[in-house]
């Protein structure tokens, strides 16, 4: 006896085999009397019989299903057969016709190809396709959605049947746990539906016992997609006919440039056969969501797979629409480049799998550095690279254990982050090693944003050192130990940087380039022809520099996409080179830069002089009209373009005619006249990019001569003599000042300007610049010759 209770599944299955017989000859009479008897029995008694009835059923229904988890268990071809899975699902499908119409659901049946023979006994799918129905019927609200589909894929030779619905849904850490015997979730528990346990214990038993497999999938309706696959039987397909064959396309990643290549290569030529091959769960997500995502703004995964007008780009959209296989959850191993095969292992089961391909993309992406930090395995640690981390984010932020949160870098993901985590109530530090955050921004503006986030309540520590993660005795992070002292946290986020992920590549005897990211040609073919690559593991050129960059971007990597699906196909498109236009918005503020910085253009080799020029992003007298801070950066000997930042509503639109401008290699004299829409909701009557290129244009010529604010605070350490000359109102100087300072409006310089030290350097001073320069003109016509002005004015002080 001691022996049969060390197996709980066996000694269920022979208190399954003693009850069965009783029972079902319990229920017989009890539907017997029923039935024939029905008559002359009160209401009550009908009750009581029609109980017991139900009871008896569902009491055999757990001996059959234990029966069936036993028999899998020692036979793994137990339910090996053949059967049409679509006559299955249609017929099951039919029978819940009334059920569903009484919890007012929707119950959709999609049939991708019939017949669809698989591999697996008839009698065992109308059962597992039963108990899934049911599930999700029992656990779906009324007015909620079911769908049934029904999917044949010739490449894996395999037939798939999935259920989604609006339900209840399974938690992440459940999902392994839902197909254990007698397990059910604790939402599943608290509800008031009735339920053993064995209903997905009995499905995975059965499907695995036809050697197939079951997963788990987010639903597109926001509940539970349950995935039952079988090997399609032989006659599913029909011996291939002679003649050319279609082409095999192989692409290697499916979020960003993978699906939009899959999607042209499918619009240029249908009959491709093209594989996507991808690591994790989810497909053609937008990863630059993930903060929205985090904050709350975004309510549901979903729409982060949407397309503009709804549709949910899944495995299903890609398979059903596209006729595009997809294999997620499974890694790329290896490339054979002499057989032109791919070797691919499934995350799920270990299974591995050749592909063949006539033309390969690789579109692997980056991966988030974790820097050898003292404690970084720390629960409670996270990157921000994927669904799964921003989850993981979701649920400390939603059981209220974050309350003190570091970031540790102060690149743009930590950046964006930071408002999402703000939004919900965090105490937010940033810890950045460097001087100053946003590294692609020149130290001034980098200043002024790090003045915008601090102004919200974000601590930021620059120039500062992680030393060690601080944990509880739970395993939680607790502390962040810095160069800088010791902070609280309960939530950690780490964003020091990406890396292209190269590693299959690289095995492949791809070259590599400088920066370490896959080497392409403009058809962003790779060292092989056959093989492509795309996005963020790819190296691109700078357009400014002419030199190798790697600058990851998702809209770079979906234009990518494009190009190398228009070469795989025969045609013949080029990529040009980039210059790394990125904008994101932070506590409302736009934050934009496109080109080459002051620092990056200096260590290139320009001449670069640059100006700030602050504006109202309307005109003034707009209600709600806000401040736009630009910089430019112009090559002094050809009066070219090189770079432009932005801080500030209207941001995005400036830097956007910026980029056009640099790309079309504009000096300062044509974008000052450039003919841009005016209207004052839109901007002031001369653009703010039209006014920052005159602005240029005075100091290339000697009219204007500014001192950037940094040269002015490392004059003020110094300790040299300067005379801030305030040519403010007497309401603005009164309301702000740059500490000892004389103070003369403008309308009265003129007359009192004999005040001032002619042997001493003058700095003019105002809010936005022109007064101060129309100042320095009135100076300068009075013999003053050591006159500047403050460039970007107290609106651009970032001190």
């Amino acid at each position: 006896m001691s022996d049969i209770l060390k197996n709980p599944v066996h000694f269920a299955s022979l208190v399954a085999h003693q009850i069965k017989g009783p029972v079902a000859a319990v229920s017989t009479i009890l539907a017997t009397l029923l039935g024939e008897f029905a008559g002359p029995l009160s209401a009550k008694q009908r009750e009581l019989l029609q109980r017991a009835l139900t009871q008896c059923e569902g009491s055999l229904l757990t001996a059959k299903r234990l029966l069936a988890i036993s028999k899998s268990a020692q036979d793994p071809q137990a339910y090996v057969g053949k059967t049409d899975l679509a006559v299955i699902v249609r017929t099951v499908c039919a029978g819940y016709t009334n059920r569903v119409a009484e919890n007012h659901l929707t119950l959709t049946t999609k049939i991708d190809a019939e017949p669809a023979w698989a591999v697996v006994e008839s009698a065992a799918a109308a059962e597992v396709v039963e108990a899934l129905l049911s599930n999700a019927v029992k656990y779906t609200p009324d007015n909620g959605k079911i769908e049934v589909l029904v999917l044949v894929d010739p490449l894996l030779h395999v037939c798939q049947v999935r259920v989604s619905d609006s339900g209840i849904g399974i938690p992440e850490h459940a999902i392994e746990k839902v197909f254990k015997p007698f397990y059910r979730t604790p939402d599943a528990r608290s509800s008031a539906r009735p339920g053993t346990g064995l209903g997905l214990a009995f499905v995975k038993a059965v499907v695995e016992g036809a050697q197939g497999r079951v997963a788990i999938e987010p639903s597109p309706f926001g509940g539970t997609t349950f995935v039952i696959e079988f090997r399609a039987a032989d006659e599913q397909f029909a011996a291939v006919s002679e003649g050319k064959r279609p082409p095999k396309f192989v692409i290697v990643g499916g979020v960003a440039a993978g699906p939009k290549a899959a999607a042209k290569i499918d619009r240029l030529n249908p009959e491709a056969d093209v594989t996507i091959v991808e690591r994790g769960r989810l497909l053609s997500y937008a990863g630059c969501g993930l903060p929205y995502y985090v904050a709350g703004i975004v309510k549901n995964q979903s729409e982060l797979m949407s397309s503009p007008v709804g549709v949910v780009r899944d495995a299903v959209f890609f398979q059903q629409v596209m006729n595009i296989h997809i294999m997620n959850q499974a890694e790329a191993l290896a490339i054979d480049r002499v057989r032109k095969q791919v070797h691919v292992k499934s995350l799920l089961d270990g299974t591995q799998t050749v592909l063949d391909y006539d033309k390969l993309l690789l579109a692997t992406g980056s991966y988030p550095v974790m820097p050898a930090i003292e404690g970084i395995g720390l629960k409670g640690i996270f990157t921000l690279h994927g669904v799964t981390d921003a989850e993981g984010i979701k649920a400390a932020l939603e059981q209220s254990r974050a309350h003190d949160v570091v970031i540790v870098g102060g690149g743009l993901i930590g950046l964006e982050v930071t408002e999402a985590l703000a939004l919900r109530g965090c105490r937010v530090t940033i810890v950045e090693k460097l001087d100053q955050i946003l590294r692609r921004v020149d130290l001034e503006i980098a200043l002024l944003i790090e003045k915008h986030l601090e102004s919200r309540g974000v601590r930021i520590l620059t120039s500062t050192e992680v030393k060690r993660f601080i944990g509880d005795k739970r395993g939680m992070v607790s502390a962040v130990e810095t160069s800088a002292g010791t902070f609280p946290a309960n939530l950690c986020i780490i964003s020091v940087g990406n890396r292209p992920t190269v590693a299959l590549a690289e095995q492949a005897g791809l070259e590599l380039g400088v920066t370490g990211a896959i080497k392409v040609n403009s058809r962003l073919q790779t060292s092989d022809e056959d093989i492509y690559a795309a996005g963020d593991c790819v190296e691109s050129v700078d357009l400014v520099t002419g030199q190798p960059c790697w600058v990851p971007l998702g809209s770079t990597a979906n234009k990518h996409g494009r190009v190398a699906a228009i070469n795989i196909c025969g045609g013949d498109d080029h990529f040009p080179p980039i210059i790394g236009t990125t904008v994101c918005r932070i506590f409302g503020c736009v934050i934009a830069l496109t080109g080459l910085s002051e620092t990056r253009a200096r260590q290139a080799g320009f001449d670069a002089v640059s100006v700030l020029v602050p504006g109202p992003d309307q005109e003034h007298f707009v209600p709600g009209a806000g401040l736009l801070q630009l910089k430019i950066v112009v090559d002094r000997r050809t009066r070219r373009l090189l770079g432009a930042q932005a801080i500030g509503s209207g941001g995005d639109k400036r830097i956007d005619v910026a980029a056009a401008a640099i790309t079309a290699g504009m000096t300062v004299d044509q974008i000052a006249n450039l003919d841009l829409g005016y209207a004052p909701p839109f901007g002031p009557v001369i653009d703010n990019l039209n006014m920052a290129a005159n602005v240029a244009r005075n100091k290339l010529d000697g009219l204007l001569d500014s001192l950037n604010p940094l040269a002015v605070k490392q004059m003020l350490d110094e300790e040299r003599e300067i005379i801030f000359l305030d040519v403010r109102s007497p309401a603005e100087y009164d309301h702000r000042r740059l500490g000892e300072t004389v103070f003369i409006p403008l309308a009265s310089l003129r007359s009192r300007y004999r005040e001032l030290d002619r042997e001493r350097l003058i700095l003019a001073v105002c809010n936005y610049s022109l007064r101060a320069y129309e100042a320095a003109l009135i100076l300068k016509s009075r013999g003053f010759t050591n006159i500047k002005v403050l460039e970007g004015g107290l609106e651009m002080w970032p001190f």
